[in-house]
């Protein structure tokens, strides 16, 4: 059990139920702003492998899915007890930084890298059999993240091609995709790009809303649609930029209004200053937090059944914030690169060497 501050956490054994009542997640977490022991905390999960997770999705308290190095899947149905190797076939050379599961069986899986190393896969069995139905032919582009408004709808977003960011659409749950037109995107700035470092670039929430991060452009942007990808509108978050490692690498957004943003310099050692921002308008704008995550950080979920409570993950720990973003506090100093809540239930990290771990009571 990993539990470096995180009794603050007391009331997130409410994430195994739903909350009572409107703020009375947030409520207890104030209370329980101690290092008490017994309290809630990540439990490491045994995975048989050393493989670095940056790919996660959390489908309730018992069930998750996780993607990573070496073509590597992973798949629990008894809360971390046991994990199945459902790694599709031949898939050892590819990259995978992102899947999006919608219970045991369903999930798509996403490989990064420049042309044909970029590609979607998907099973509906589990993972015991896998099909690819995207694979990059273009050499420009270069796929980061997918996201899904519910079990058919879903986008995947690519660096510029041609001095735009590229979008992918699929409208039956991943079998086929097709690219969106262009038009109602904004030029990308010189050096801009997104960052495959959680799966959480791109994401959505409710029927139709849909956001993506930047950075390595002189400043880190959010770009917004409010009609599944076809027309944007960007906005300059606070997050630093200005360097190909620098600027907002994850996003999460608890309704099409409220959201949180988190990032940093992802180079070991050096500092990640005003690495939080949030926005209360649908990404309109994005204020600086006033206390951000001190270091860098690739991972950002609302806990279940919360308004204003949050974590941020990275390298160097887990941070959390009971305001909405405004402030955040470390609470673990593990290293975990992705953290995601199950919407009704059931949080979960995972990170380097084989890390995955579940919030929970001790």
């Amino acid at each position: 059990m990993v539990s470096v501050g995180l009794g603050v956490l007391a009331m997130a054994a409410a994430l195994t139920a739903p909350a009572r009542a409107a703020g009375a997640p947030e409520a207890g977490l104030r209370a329980a702003s101690g290092d008490a022991a017994g309290g809630p905390g990540w439990s490491l999960k045994s995975t048989g492998t050393d493989v670095r997770f940056r790919g996660l999705a959390a489908v309730s308290r018992t069930t998750a899915w996780v993607a990573g190095a070496r073509g590597t899947v992973l798949r629990t149905g008894d809360g971390g007890r046991v994990w199945r190797d459902v790694s599709p076939p031949g898939a050892a050379g590819l990259e995978f930084r992102d899947i999006e599961a919608f219970d045991g069986r369903r999930a798509v899986v996403l490989a990064i890298g420049e042309g044909e190393a970029s590609r979607i896969l998907r099973t509906t069995d589990g993972g015991a059999t896998w099909t690819e139905s995207f694979r990059n032919t273009d050499p420009r582009a270069f796929y980061d993240c997918v996201t899904f408004f519910d079990s058919r709808n879903g986008l995947a977003l690519s660096d510029p091609v041609d001095g735009k960011f590229r979008v992918l659409a699929t409208a039956d749950a991943g079998r086929t995709w097709k690219v969106l037109p262009s038009a109602g995107m904004p030029e990308a700035r010189p050096g801009e790009a997104g960052f495959a470092a959680s799966g959480q670039c791109l994401v959505a929430s409710g029927p139709r809303d849909v956001w993506f991060a930047t950075g390595g452009g002189a400043t880190a942007r959010v770009l917004h649609s409010r009609d599944r990808g076809l027309n944007w509108t960007a906005a300059e978050a606070s997050v630093p930029a200005g360097d190909p490692a620098r600027g907002v690498f994850a996003l999460a957004f608890r309704d099409r209004w409220h959201g949180i943003a988190v990032g940093g310099d992802y180079r070991t050692g050096l500092p990640s200053p005003r690495a939080g921002a949030v926005t209360s308008d649908g990404g309109r704008i994005w204020r600086q937090s006033a206390v951000p995550p001190p270091a860098y950080r690739s991972g950002a979920a609302w806990l279940p059944g919360s308004r204003a409570a949050a974590l941020a993950v990275g390298p160097t720990g887990t941070d959390l914030t009971v305001d909405g973003g405004r402030t955040w506090r470390t609470v673990d100093t593990g290293s975990y690169d992705a953290v995601d809540c199950a919407p009704r239930s059931g949080c979960w990290a995972s990170g380097e060497k084989g890390r995955v771990a579940r919030l929970e009571a001790r």
